[in-house]
């Protein structure tokens, strides 16, 4: 294993890995443009995931909170969405683009501010009381997420919910023997978007030094005489509203959603997590990646095993790193 990282060392380290991924992967294949397809399929569910899962991960690595009830912003996200989108019928289907942006662009705005105040909410209230209780964070936030289910059935229904999407992101895009989905190219580019400025914000701002501060040795920043618990509610509310945003996007992507959308996807957001490391984005952009290459390639090359490609990857990874990829904590 040693051996194994100072080779990749030499190379790029773990960054390359979703590179090497996707080389075998084209071997194996054997096919060109069957292998880019599945490849633009894979970062586009990829950066999806990482918008779901960035928020986790800096909040688990900041405030140590165990925060089983995550995904439940994904759900509420993608129902908001879709009811958005679907009060902005008119729009959608008129044929211009102009409007049919803006209904797409109010109803991921709509999402991401319930993101915020569902956070807010549920860090004042759910979270605060049993900070440094492992046990307890752990029963109470699956708690919430079950609540959660039922608040969506309460107001949505069980019968699942199409989502409608805007003309101009329909369809794909024929490149010879190649064929690429529109929306897959946009919900790739909004991944890529939402990462960069992320980057921005915590390695060009004084905020963002402070939260990747705080990460690193949360004691020694108060000792300062900064106010980590000031982030806290902040960090929440913004991982929050990703993980809405992330749910929106997915409920383009499979354009049906039913409440256990939620619990469906907490264990994908949480072995990104655990494969890119506690605390850090880069980590959680090169898990996502590599969890949606994979899961892609393994479902074209040998489908009865895609449902365990997840739990493989993770394993095998961790076995070589136990920490992660990239973690920002110890």
């Amino acid at each position: 294993m040693d051996q194994l990282s100072q080779t990749l060392g030499r190379f790029g380290g773990v960054n390359l890995l979703p590179v090497a991924v996707a080389l075998i992967a084209f071997v194996l294949i054997g096919a060109p443009s069957s292998w880019v397809t599945l490849t633009v399929a894979g970062l586009a569910m990829g950066m999806m995931i990482f918008l779901m899962a960035s928020g986790l991960s800096l909040v688990f690595g900041l405030m140590d909170v165990l925060n089983f009830g995550h995904s439940a912003f994904v759900s509420f996200g993608a129902f908001v969405a879709a009811s958005t989108l679907a009060y902005f019928g008119g729009w959608l289907g008129s044929g211009s683009v102009a409007l049919a942006s803006l209904a797409l662009i109010f109803a991921i705005a709509a999402a991401v501010m319930f993101g915020m105040i569902g956070g807010w909410f549920f860090e004042t209230v759910i979270i605060k009381p049993v900070y440094k209780d492992h046990l307890r964070q752990i029963l109470i936030t699956m708690g919430a997420l079950i609540v959660a289910e039922q608040i969506i059935l309460a107001i949505w229904g069980g019968t699942p919910m199409t989502v409608p999407r805007p003309a101009f992101l329909e369809g794909s895009w024929i490149i010879g023997d190649v064929s690429i989905e529109i929306y897959r190219v946009f919900a790739l580019v909004l991944g890529v978007a939402v990462y960069a400025l992320l980057y921005l914000v915590l390695n060009r701002t004084r905020i963002g030094l402070l939260i990747r501060a705080g990460v690193e040795n949360r004691e020694m920043v108060e000792a300062l005489g900064f106010r980590i618990d000031r982030l806290f509610i902040g960090v929440f509310m913004g991982g929050s509203a990703l993980a809405a945003m992330g749910g929106a996007t997915w409920a383009g992507y499979q354009t049906l959603i039913d409440p256990t959308l939620g619990a469906e996807m907490m264990i994908i957001v949480f072995i990104v997590v655990i494969i890119g490391g506690l605390g850090s984005i880069e980590g959680t952009l090169l898990g996502a990646l590599m969890v949606g290459l994979v899961s892609n390639y393994i479902g074209f090359l040998a489908p009865k095993m895609a449902l365990a490609s997840n739990m493989i990857l993770m394993v095998a990874i961790l076995l070589w790193r136990p920490a992660g990829l990239k973690p920002a904590i110890k």
